[in-house]
């Protein structure tokens, strides 16, 4: 993006499907979605950012963004100079209050707003607390085999799927055996953990939506709300109730 200035914000509304393509911006991105869940994905894993949370994205890196749920988002372009710790990779972040009223007011800002006037300030306020956003656990890494890709790839798809690595080694062409060490070679999970986080990714992407523990519970594999909200609370360290409420704060969702 060429701006005169070291951050500059811009907004973008889209319908639940719409995707944005691979491509790749010469500025790092703080991707921040005011309203609605999206997905963003690239060659090294999949990040979910539902509202309340934002994801860092690398300058230069290809990544495709994806609305499952109408989106509002709001983007943050840092330049290399903007004094801002850009992590090297994809980044889920949570997005304090008073971050999240910075970053709204900052996208409304011209690309050339002036020096040393309140819009510079209000961008070094800014660029303060963007240095603070906590990392949250919402990465699913992606392997570069292309047999342990097919099983991620599938389940990424039908996260319900229930097939152990035996079966879908007959699927694949590999033994259980070499598909659970490229897992944890390439991922850094087993491959139990793994189905695990993206089962919670795809329930956070529902709840999020409004729908039910008792239905994502049942949709994802689970024999019922107890298994799940186990699953969830070990992931998360809490009920789905108690975290949609404490950072999903508009979902409307009444999980317990």
């Amino acid at each position: 993006m060429a701006s005169p200035r070291a951050i500059v914000g811009f907004t973008a509304d889209y319908e639940a499907g719409d995707t944005t393509g691979m491509h790749s911006h010469d500025r790092a991105q703080l991707v921040h979605g005011e309203t609605g869940v999206m997905t963003v994905r690239t060659h090294r894993g999949t990040w979910l950012v539902p509202p309340g949370f934002a994801v860092w994205v690398p300058a230069t890196m290809e990544h495709q963004v994806s609305a499952i749920s109408a989106l509002r988002m709001a983007t943050l372009y840092v330049r290399g100079d903007a004094e801002v710790p850009v992590p090297s990779d994809c980044v889920v972040v949570s997005v304090p209050v008073l971050a999240r009223e910075l970053i709204l007011r900052a996208v409304t800002l011209p690309d050339a707003y002036p020096d040393a006037g309140p819009e510079d300030r209000l961008i070094g306020v800014l660029r303060d607390e963007l240095g603070d956003l906590e990392p949250a656990p919402l990465h699913l890494p992606l392997p570069l085999d292309k047999r342990a890709r097919a099983v991620t790839d599938r389940l990424i798809e039908s996260p319900a799927d229930a097939r152990e690595l035996e079966d879908w080694g007959r699927t694949v062409g590999a033994s259980g055996r070499t598909l659970a060490r490229l897992f944890t070679a390439e991922t850094g999970l087993s491959f139990g953990r793994w189905r695990r986080k993206r089962r919670l990714l795809a329930a956070l992407e529902r709840l999020a939506a409004g729908a039910q523990v008792t239905t994502v519970a049942l949709d994802l594999g689970y024999r019922g709300p107890s298994a799940f909200i186990a699953m969830f609370r070990r992931e998360l360290g809490e009920t789905p109730g108690r975290y949609l409420a404490e950072n999903l704060p508009k979902s409307g969702n009444r999980a317990q």
